[in-house]
């Protein structure tokens, strides 16, 4: 079985924001994951192109809406190759094929009798391409989240019958695990207690989206073609626009990872277009929280958005994807401090990881030709350090199964703090200068390299690239967590205590990571 995980398909209406790269570094740790298990991988992202308010973006700029599509969708494309992403597919809505599989997909929909003519009244958002609740009598509303103006809408529309997937949406949210958070399933299922309404899938005088087949004048709305963007990724080269192709190459979905705002259409409308069409639904969707800087919501007029180019410049790949998975929970809205940010980075990954394998790296090297330390007792699974490293592997197996990044950092960071405490109290260069000790001191080197080893691996879906540089300077193979993994690891093996080789040559020890010096404002 495929392993398919999805992180929203992004609205190219602007170029990337620190939001969709926060979504797409998780889904990277989590598709990584999962190679290093063993599994066969699709991880999905792409851009969403269609809809008014990417007409009205280009026309601002003087553009063409392709063009405008084009620039954007590069921009994602370009940021995610420098942050290493490992998406195996990048889909765009404009793609031709695309345009098939909404229609192919329609006609399952329409054939099951889903597909109604109706008159559609009421508050609409562009920004969010959404109708509001807002009651016909309100006086200049506005979005609550982009807080601006609503405009009225009153047109004939398509609608799909939402209202006759009651009873199966209310069975299926209540379903353990299919929304996670569990905090989110309580939001879904106040939604769906008040009656799911019949809602709109086609909009009238758009030129800029899919036309529908067979209702001259009517364009898709744009979650109805966007949401099918899942499917279309699924195409390898080569194959043809067929719905069936693509279901046959990793359909259904393993997890949906995507903004909370959006959870409605993934854990509802989502799942019922699936059921009219007949088709498989997603066995997870995970709705993740929103992030603020220095306790004040990012915005253009603040002044205070945080590009992710910059973050990448001044920082590098492992600081930001450190501070982003460690120190946020993941599901949960977080705030990013500048100054936490500095010290989480500086004191977790420079002084208490960075620091550790260096000055174990160099004794050892030092006292022992420049080898790893000959072990007696140290292998054994009842050694302190063998034990915390069991502790720490299944605190992090475990929580990265359930998307809590968090935790699993954690798990890594404590063993390198027990690693650190034990290599203090032991004192091997004090030891060293004893009579009779030389084999004690050779124990705990290797202890606290073995215990530095697994370290690494524990950090090789959340911070590949310091992950490779540690098992580097312990002469170990690195894990292809990438696209390019075949599906068969022995990370797992490599977790277990004892696995490094004594008498094997030590590299000569450099900084696996720089401190981060951030004198201005990011």
């Amino acid at each position: 079985m495929t392993y398919t995980l999805t992180t929203p398909l992004y609205y190219v209406n602007d170029k990337p924001h620190l939001g969709s790269a926060y979504t797409t570094l998780a889904c990277d740790a989590l598709a990584r994951f999962q190679r290093l298990k063993g599994e066969q991988v699709l991880f999905i992202t792409g851009c969403d192109e269609h809809g008014q308010k990417i007409q009205r973006t280009a026309e601002a700029a003087g553009l063409s809406p392709q063009a405008h599509c084009d620039g954007v969708s590069a921009q994602y494309r370009a940021l995610w190759d420098r942050w290493q992403i490992s998406n195996d597919r990048l889909i765009r809505t404009t793609d031709g094929r695309h345009r098939q599989i909404v229609e192919q997909f329609f006609a399952r929909v329409e054939a099951s009798g889903d597909i109604l003519e109706g008159r559609q009244q009421g508050w609409y958002c562009v920004a969010c391409e959404e109708f509001k609740d807002d009651p016909h009598e309100a006086q200049d509303p506005e979005c609550p989240i982009h807080r601006k103006p609503l405009e009225w809408r009153d047109e004939v529309n398509l609608f799909f019958r939402l209202s006759r997937y009651q009873q199966q949406i209310e069975d299926l949210i209540a379903r353990p695990g299919f929304i996670q958070p569990a905090s989110r399933r309580n939001e879904v299922e106040n939604f769906v207690k008040q009656g799911l309404r019949d809602f709109s899938i086609s909009r009238v005088n758009l030129p800029w989206g899919i036309p529908v087949p067979g209702h001259e004048g009517h364009t898709f709305y744009v979650w109805f073609d966007a949401l099918l963007g899942y499917i279309t990724a699924l195409l390898e080269d080569g194959d043809a626009a067929d719905l069936e192709t693509a279901l046959s190459r990793g359909w259904p979905a393993s997890v949906h990872v995507i903004g909370k705002d959006i959870l409605r259409f993934h854990a509802v409308y989502w799942p019922a277009m699936l059921l009219s069409a007949g088709l498989p639904l997603p066995a997870k969707v995970f709705g993740h929280g929103f992030l603020t800087r220095e306790g004040q919501k990012m915005g253009k007029s603040l002044g205070n958005v945080l590009d992710p180019e910059t973050l990448l410049e001044r920082c590098g790949r492992d600081a930001v994807r450190w501070y982003l998975l460690r120190d946020i929970p993941f599901g949960e809205d977080g705030d990013f401090q500048q100054q936490r940010f500095s010290d989480l980075v500086n004191n977790d990954l420079a002084n208490t990881i960075g620091n550790l394998l260096n000055r174990t790296s160099s004794m050892a090297r030092r006292w022992f030709d420049e080898c790893v330390p000959p072990v007696t007792a140290a292998k054994r699974l009842d050694h302190v350090l063998a034990q915390a490293a069991s502790t720490a592997r299944f605190s992090a197996l475990a929580a990265l199964e359930q998307l809590d990044f968090r935790t699993a950092a954690e798990a890594a960071l404590q063993l390198a703090i027990s690693a650190n405490g034990f290599l203090n109290d032991q004192a091997p260069w004090s030891q060293m200068k004893q009579e009779g000790t030389r084999e004690q001191v050779a124990d705990d080197l290797y202890a606290v390299l073995e215990a530095a080893r697994i370290v690494a691996l524990l950090m090789a879906p959340l911070l590949p690239d310091l992950s490779g540089r540690m098992l580097a300077q312990l002469g170990q193979p690195i894990p292809d967590s990438g696209v390019t993994a075949t599906g068969s690891s022995d990370w797992l093996q490599h977790l277990e205590w004892g696995g490094l080789a004594e008498g094997m040559a030590l590299p000569e020890p450099s900084p696996v990571m720089a401190r981060l010096e951030l004198e201005e404002p990011l």
